[in-house]
């Protein structure tokens, strides 16, 4: 195997292990978000704050990521941003209130770094294969962001470490992504300043309507996304199921749609537009959450499960998707990917404390799961403008 060769082969192992990091320290929150409220003495609203913290860090983060990275290069950007998730994650090891929720910031700075990075990495180093890699590492993403929902419960319950463990233990992998990142900056330098894939230039992507409907989309996925993974385990709990039952139910939704989180993105790029791809997968999230809302039975439950872990995954997907598809160059791909992720992840950010507040309000799961509903619809409205065969300096 040649220098070039290896190289390569460690930046896909690279972008792999960084994508693992990707969710774990969000979606171990919920099956154990009782155990911490409990323990802290939260109230629901504050309790789904641990779930909006991240995002509004991705919010502040991304539209300044490219200009870091401009300045630093890649490689050392995505080591910054793996090194904030490690801290991040591992401070929740100690039970205290200011800790819990500095870590949870700090991981989603960390986590907002290598989000806005790695859709132009994979249009810079991969431009004929942006689909079937951003397939590769959502489907990564999605792995341990499954195993890290499943898993919360037994380590911090069966196993009776706690849920300070829990949370922490997912700062192993993050080291391990920034050992394999040290290396790889020791190899930035036989890789050309022109090859950097953000370039320093200003990008109108602000101003383009179809980067907003973009933006739009990924914001009302996102939304979805992160109010099931904060709340899941407490709608099912409700519908009768045992609260370890339900973090694997969570984990189930999330491991049954890691199919469709590689095959979206590659179907996808097949067709002359994507506007059809959105409608199903809308279709898909309006029965899951319908199903979740009248469900009264397990096999209506298990099916409103299996839709929400085919929605949340595919939508995500083709959200990433969407960044590379709808412009010509890594660099374009780069801005829209700040600006998208920035507006989408604000949007976003209020789901999870809304969703506990209208709980808080009423006193049922009715309210918030038809909220959830309604962002459905809105999913499909962006999605089908997102989806038309355009790009961003066209519209």
């Amino acid at each position: 195997m040649t220098n070039r060769n290896l190289y390569t082969a460690l930046l896909i192992l690279g972008i792999i292990l960084v994508s693992f990091n990707l969710r774990p320290a969000i979606t171990s929150v919920g099956p154990v978000i009782g155990l911490v409220r409990e323990d802290l003495n939260l109230a629901n609203w504050s309790a789904g704050l641990l779930t909006t913290l991240p995002l509004v860090a991705f919010a502040f983060t991304s539209p300044v990521t490219p200009r870091i990275s401009a300045k630093l290069s890649s490689e050392r950007t995505m080591l910054l941003g793996m090194f904030f998730i490690f801290i991040g994650v591992a401070v929740r090891l100690i039970p205290n209130t200011f800790l819990l929720f500095a870590g949870t910031l700090l991981a989603g700075v960390g986590i907002a770094v290598c989000n806005v990075l790695l859709p132009g990495v994979v249009k810079e180093k991969f431009p004929d294969k942006v689909a079937f890699m951003t397939g590769v590492y959502v489907t990564s993403m999605g792995v341990f962001a499954s195993v890290a929902s499943g898993v919360s419960i037994p380590i911090a319950s069966g196993l009776g470490w706690g849920w300070t463990n829990a949370l922490a233990i997912w700062a192993i992998p993050a080291l391990l992504a920034m050992i394999l990142w040290i290396y790889l900056i020791q190899k930035e330098k036989n890789t050309s300043k022109e090859e950097a894939y953000i370039a320093l230039e200003a990008s109108n992507v602000w101003k383009s309507p179809l980067a907003w409907k973009i933006a739009a989309f990924m914001g009302l996925q996102s939304f979805l996304f992160y109010c099931t993974v904060a709340w899941l385990p407490e709608m099912l709990h409700a519908s009768g199921v045992t609260i370890a039952t339900a973090g694997w139910m969570t984990s189930a939704a999330l491991f049954i749609g890691l199919p469709a989180s590689f095959l979206v993105p590659v179907i996808a790029e097949k067709f002359e537009n994507q506007r059809n791809v959105v409608l199903i997968l809308g279709c898909i999230a309006l029965l899951g959450y319908s199903s979740l809302w009248l469900g009264n039975s397990l096999p209506v439950l298990i099916l409103s499960i299996i839709c929400i872990g085919i929605t949340l995954s595919g939508s995500f997907a083709l959200a990433l998707a969407f960044l590379g598809m709808r412009t010509r160059s890594a660099r374009q791909a780069a801005a829209l990917s700040g600006m998208a992720q920035a507006f989408g992840y604000a949007l976003a950010a209020v789901g999870p404390m809304l969703i506990g507040l209208l709980f808080d309000i009423s006193g049922s799961w009715t309210a918030p799961i038809i909220t959830l509903i309604l962002v459905s619809l809105g999913v499909i409205g962006f999605g089908m403008e997102a989806g038309k065969n355009k790009f961003v300096e066209e519209s």
